[in-house]
This record gives structure tokens, sequence and C-alpha cells, in this order.
């Protein structure tokens, strides 16, 4: 029968036999992929369920089976889709591998995917990650009995600090308050009671 148009084309999936010795369970796949539904494993015939006959380890490497299939069993793998590493040209050179941003200098380029933009940006570690000073302050008191009062740095907020009293945490609002640069308990630290204020560290 004549076709009329373009020729259709099939796709071609890669295959793997295993061989079985009823004690291995662990096999090292021919390629990556991304997930157990990435491919079809047949043992003596019968199709596994992913993630109940079989799942994958190794980042995509290795094919688990739950249980060793036995010797002497036909054993294969259909791959239906495989991980990539695609190059990327970057100047005059090409990206060929990765690396976790920990260990990326701050010198060195970043590629970042703008989505306003739909486009792959050049950036430098620093430019994300800029350097922050954080300033710490910590106050030690000591109570007499009376007074409620003690200093703080103006404009902080109750939620700007810690404080403690004799080692235990003082609720913000209901155990004390801050206005300005004065914290005010509800009631008077007794007498040689320790009062530790932290104000939490702030942006410099």
């Amino acid at each position: 029968m004549a076709y009329i148009g373009r020729t259709p084309e099939y796709g071609a999936f890669e295959s793997q036999n295993l061989t079985a010795d009823s004690s291995t369970t662990t096999f090292t796949l021919n390629y990556s992929v991304g997930s157990t539904s990435s491919i079809i494993v047949s043992v003596a015939g019968v199709v596994q369920q992913p993630n109940t006959g079989y799942s994958i380890s190794g980042g995509g490497t290795s094919l688990v089976f739950s249980a060793a299939p036995t010797a002497g069993e036909t054993v294969f793998v259909i791959f239906l889709g495989l991980i990539r590493d695609v190059g990327q040209f970057l100047n005059s050179g090409i990206i060929t591998a990765q690396t976790s941003e920990a260990t990326v200098a701050d010198g060195d380029e970043i590629l970042i995917y703008d989505t306003s933009a739909s486009a792959l940006r050049r950036m430098t570690k620093a430019n994300f990650s800029p350097t922050v000073t954080l300033s710490y302050v910590n106050r030690a008191y000591t109570g007499d009995g009376s007074d409620v009062t003690f200093t703080v740095t103006n404009g902080t907020s109750v939620n700007d600090v810690l404080v403690f009293l004799n080692g235990v945490a003082q609720a913000a609002t209901s155990d004390f308050t801050i206005s300005g640069a004065v914290l005010t308990f509800a009631v008077a630290p007794a007498n040689q009671d320790a009062i530790i204020i932290r104000e939490l560290p702030r942006q410099g």
C-alpha cells in the first residue's frame, strides 16, 4: 500500500541482558536513568513493577532487585529514557562536568537561568552570595529585686532578642517588652538574678 507524505520513523530503545546467579541483586546499568519508570525490567518473562520488584541506586547507574533473580532465568532491561549531560558553550569553553556551589571560587562564573528573559545568565558566586557582616551584642545584668528596665540597642524589637533569666528563656511581650532602647520586664528580676540579653545579629 502506498504511503503519502513523509515516511514514519520509529524510535529504537536500548536494551541490556543481565546474568542471574540466584544471589546477586545489584547490577550495573549500561546507561544512567532518571527513575525506575525510565526502564522496563523483565525476569523470566515477567515484567517487574517499579519500586516493588526493583529500585535504582547510585544516581541512576545501578539496578537493585528486591530479590535476586534465579540462575538460568532470562533477565533483561529496556531503556525508555536516559540521563543526558548536555554541554553548554561559555565563551570559548564547554562545560563537561558539574560541581557543587560550595566548591565554586568567588571568581568563577556560574550559569543561572533567568526565567523572566528565558535565557541563561553568567554570574560570579560573589554576585549572589555577597559578603555579609554580622554583629552580635550580648548584655549581662544582675537583678536587684526592684529594677524592671534594662538598656538595649536603640531600635531593637522583641523579635530581635533572646532574653534569659537564670538561664530560663523569657517570652516576648508577656515576660518583657521593648521600647526604643529600653527593655522592660513584666516583673522585676529578684536580687542576684542573672540576666542575659542577646541581641540577634544584624546585617552590617
